[in-house]
């Protein structure tokens, strides 16, 4: 029986702590499954937190971790959809299965070909976060010259949401936490760019941007969130789709009420499961699109081979990164 690499958890905690590397049978693919050989993945903060048991969905232990990746197949499924070497992008996100293996078999509709001239260092970046970006974008109804604001504008979601409304001509704050990556948010675009650790955010947005933003993109929760909340103009919204702050937001109720805003939240994949084929299809298109531009930016600040996973995480962590950490193969 052939063998592969993977990696693992037998209970949840921090990724550091509780992450091995065994070695396991290569999976066999049932009739409308295609086995992939994994060539990078992507690591994410929703990763890290499913490995520590905070995610929407918990880990089935001992489990494997990762939600998408890129990679080729090595054995087709039976209707020959995706011949051997067909080069593909995927998901793992509501399988028992994650990325972070040498090999995976996964359903033909979880499997994407990648578009001419992707690289697999792009390709295990396109789902999560472009996607969000794509489809969060297109849900606030925002229009050319309205206000956004980013938390965490530094991150790989905020850089992929300031280049979607860029393209379309809305004007974008971003916060960031580091004076380094200041420069390089205004390089990429945004109109604005504060950092909360030294500087009064909503002071900053009245001065700039008036009576406030139309919306805000919330990844972060806890004080920032609320900060970034009390910058939302009359009738203004709030989409909240993570929390890496691991802090519940606390909520100015008067607030909410006088300018009557709308806080809701956003979770990517059970979105895709209620839209219909069609509709995810030109989702997908559309984000393809995006990411195949001229002026798309998806960097990289590192790449490690899935043994030294404990590495990329350290390296993930590091304050004032810019740019994914890959796992490769």
């Amino acid at each position: 029986m052939e063998t592969m690499k993977e990696v693992i958890f037998e209970k949840t905690g921090l990724p550091e702590d509780v992450l091995q590397v065994k070695d396991s049978p290569r999976p066999e693919p049932k009739p409308h499954e295609v086995q992939l050989e994994v060539k990078a993945r992507n690591i994410n903060p929703s990763d890290l937190l499913f490995i520590q048991g905070q995610y929407g969905v918990q880990p089935d232990l001992p489990s494997s971790a990762g939600f998408e990746a890129a990679g080729i197949v090595s054995i087709a499924d039976k209707e020959g959809k995706f011949p051997v070497g067909t080069r593909v992008m995927f998901t793992a996100q509501g399988t028992t299965m994650g990325t972070w293996r040498e090999y995976i078999t996964l359903s033909t509709k979880q499997v994407f070909p990648m578009p001419e001239g992707m690289s697999f260092e792009v390709a295990c970046q396109a789902f999560v976060n472009p996607v969000t970006a794509v489809a969060l974008i297109n849900k606030s109804g925002l229009k050319a010259g309205e206000w956004l604001l980013l938390t965490a504008g530094a991150s790989a979601f905020g850089k992929f949401a300031l280049q979607v409304a860029k393209s379309k001509g809305i004007k974008v704050v971003c916060t960031v936490r580091h004076d380094e990556q200041k420069k390089y948010l205004a390089d990429l675009g945004a109109d604005l760019v504060i950092n909360t650790e030294k500087e009064e955010l909503k002071k900053i947005v009245s001065d700039v941007v008036g009576d406030g933003v139309s919306a805000v993109f919330d990844a972060v929760g806890g004080e920032l969130g609320a900060m970034a909340l009390a910058c939302i103009r009359q009738f203004g919204k709030m989409y909240v789709f993570g929390v890496l702050s691991l802090q519940n937001m606390p909520l100015n109720t008067g607030m909410i009420i006088f300018k009557e805003v709308t806080i809701e939240g956003f979770w990517l994949s059970s979105i895709l499961q209620r839209i219909g084929s069609e509709e995810r299809a030109k989702l997908y298109r559309e984000t393809q699109t995006f990411l195949m531009g001229d002026d798309t930016k998806a960097e990289v600040a590192g790449k490690f081979p899935l043994v030294e996973v404990k590495s990329a995480i350290e390296a993930y962590n590091r304050p004032g990164r810019n740019g994914k950490i890959l796992l490769i193969s």
